[in-house]
């Protein structure tokens, strides 16, 4: 069996030390750019892959950031995780993803294994965790950052938003155009925490208002929010047939209401406007397009990114970052 290309073979065909190859596969600022390039030529040329393992070991370093985020298939968390590993990687560091499917048990799970594995940092997503994943967290011995919420009690920074809060800002928009019998589809999940955040905030801005809050109509786990938006639409219309507005949990199940009211020739905004959470790209594209809150996904994952940069270089101004969404008018909710 013929061998693998060594470090030592690298660094007799670039003409260098063992060390000089070493250290420009470290990135070691001791290196020229010009020596760097053409030791990774040669290393390619061979064949030669970097054991960065074997290198970490020795230096006490993973060169790993560990994520959590409960959807593959979202594509805010999607953007979330290209933003953050877009940045981190320009710095040498590399994203170990785990995916929950909204499932706490599971992301204890995954945090347990993260941290064997000795991670430079822990990024999770949402502020609620298990009590044994909270203790994990808070014993990990590294920068710990929960995204897309603000937690009443930290486990260490934050970059997020309160979905709570957002919720004025449809609120206030719905009463702006006339609306007053308001309903609100999702957040029943136990498992979609910050659905829940956005049904209270839903049930606090109506009460701000002087509005009843009572057209509540589940729409159950997150998976498949299409196919369940519009058996919410179904039963939401069937039980407050005289709605004239309705917020969604998210932009995915305003598109199944949606779909349900031109299958019942309900016509959306003129009987009953509609707006949804996420903007996504089926709210803009969608006939009529669908008034929508922006979380702003990318600029969650550079803030995340940029803070667990600064708290590895043990920078006095890392901060936590607030995200200020943005509501989006469109068509769905103007007569």
């Amino acid at each position: 069996m013929k061998r693998s290309p060594t470090m030592k073979d690298v660094a007799y065909a670039a003409g260098v030390s063992v060390m000089t190859v070493s250290r420009a596969f470290k990135q070691d600022a001791s290196v020229g750019e010009k020596t760097r390039q053409m030791i990774r030529e040669k290393a390619d040329e061979l064949g030669y892959v970097f054991d960065a393992t074997a290198a970490n070991l020795r230096s006490q370093r993973s060169d790993f950031v560990a994520v959590t985020i409960p959807s593959l298939n979202n594509a805010n968390f999607a953007a979330t995780v290209v933003a953050l590993t877009g940045k981190l990687s320009q710095a040498g560091y590399q994203v170990l993803l785990g995916h929950t499917n909204y499932d706490m048990m599971r992301e204890e799970e995954l945090i347990g294994q993260f941290l064997r594995r000795r991670p430079e940092a822990i990024i999770v997503t949402g502020g609620r965790h298990t009590e044994r994943a909270r203790q994990m967290l808070k014993n990990a011995g590294v920068p710990v950052i929960e995204t897309w919420d603000i937690p009443p009690d930290p486990i260490g920074h934050v970059v997020g938003f309160s979905n709570a809060d957002t919720m004025q800002l449809l609120v206030d928009h719905l009463v702006s155009m006339g609306r007053k019998r308001i309903a609100f589809m999702g957040g029943d999940s136990e498992s979609d925490t910050r659905g829940q955040d956005r049904r209270d905030g839903f049930l606090a801005a109506m009460s701000g208002h002087g509005l009843q809050a009572d057209r509540l109509v589940g729409s159950g786990a997150p998976q498949k929010p299409m196919q369940k938006g519009a058996t919410a639409m179904g039963a939401l219309l069937d039980q407050f047939p005289d709605t004239d507005a309705v917020i969604c949990v998210s932009d995915l199940v305003g598109f199944g209401a949606l779909s349900e009211c031109q299958r019942r020739g309900i016509a959306v905004p003129d009987q009953i406007a509609m707006a949804g959470f996420g903007a996504y790209d089926i709210a803009e594209v969608c006939v009529p397009r669908l008034t929508t809150i922006d979380p702003k996904p990318t600029e969650i994952g550079e803030c995340a990114a940029g803070l667990v940069l600064q708290l590895l270089s043990n920078s006095s101004t890392a901060d936590n970052k607030m995200i200020a969404p943005a509501l989006i008018p469109a068509q769905s909710t103007s007569a």
